[in-house]
């Protein structure tokens, strides 16, 4: 489940996909509408005063595992219908704002959910936005779809939980790029951001190479079962930790890389601030 950032107002709400809708962290909702330096003793006065809302709070409201700098921590959620019952206990301004931004953030995902060309066009955008350039953006959408196919494929033959995804990525890449995802985070010194977004042009071409070849060999071999999608995923990484290696040798430089985006970004807000 991953978490993402949409700004109100100069404020950060973190959301997550949950039952395939938006939540919101309730305490980023009431930060960016209040102000307040303690949302949760904010939020425990709400209650007080608004008996009808401290009676249906837990029927709108679940902890979801949010990302935060110190990692995953479950928060308090919840979705659209849930946050328009809060932001109505919020004596605010800007309540009838957030109100009409919500609305505006649902009927967003209703079109992706009819529409996933728009999801794509959006995640682009975005990408641009921030700053990456149009060959890298190009990679990395492609990189996602690789990865979708993957995971479909792992699906349909019997890797159910998150837990099976994630050993299965993890010999991808210990195979590929010799490192974990959790060690590579290290390398490039990351918390909670995504890894692939902080990859260069040959990062993300032999992460798509690994699990693209893996995919090949579940579909060539009708692979059944985790042990053996555990090996398929060996041998798909290892097709891409030769081609790595066989590089490195040749340009005489190592492909896993500490570069970042942020530190990228950091450098040019640093050379515009002088």
């Amino acid at each position: 489940m991953d978490t993402k950032i949409a700004i109100f107002k100069g404020k950060e709400v973190r959301k997550t996909i949950h039952n395939d809708e938006w939540w919101f962290v309730v305490e980023d909702v009431v930060v960016a509408l209040t102000d307040t330096v303690n949302a949760k003793d904010y939020i425990n006065k709400m209650r007080l005063r608004d008996e009808e809302l401290a009676k249906g709070y837990g029927q709108f409201v679940h902890t979801l595992p949010i990302e935060t700098a110190g990692g995953k921590q479950h928060m308090n959620c919840a979705n659209t219908e849930g946050i328009f019952r809060i932001v109505q206990s919020i004596p605010s301004p800007k309540a009838e704002l957030f109100k009409r931004w919500l609305a505006k953030v649902g009927y967003e995902r209703i079109q992706e959910i009819e529409d996933p060309e728009l999801a794509t066009k959006r995640t682009r955008m975005l990408y641009k936005l921030k700053g990456y350039s149009d060959d890298w953006i190009e990679k990395r959408m492609r990189g996602i779809v690789i990865r979708e196919e993957l995971t479909d494929e792992w699906l349909k033959r019997g890797a159910q939980e998150k837990r099976d995804y994630e050993i299965l990525t993890a010999e991808i890449s210990k195979a590929t790029f010799g490192v974990t995802p959790s060690q590579y985070k290290k390398i490039k010194r990351l918390k909670c951001e995504n890894l692939r977004d902080h990859m260069d042009d040959f990062e993300l071409i032999f992460s798509m190479l690994g699990e693209r070849a893996t995919t090949e060999i579940h579909r060539t071999e009708d692979s059944r079962g985790v042990p053996k999608l555990k090996s398929d995923a060996q041998a798909g990484g290892d097709i891409a930790g030769n081609a790595r290696k066989q590089l490195e040798k040749r340009i005489k430089r190592p492909i896993v890389s500490r570069d970042n985006f942020l530190e990228q970004t950091r450098k040019v807000k640093k050379l515009f601030s002088k």
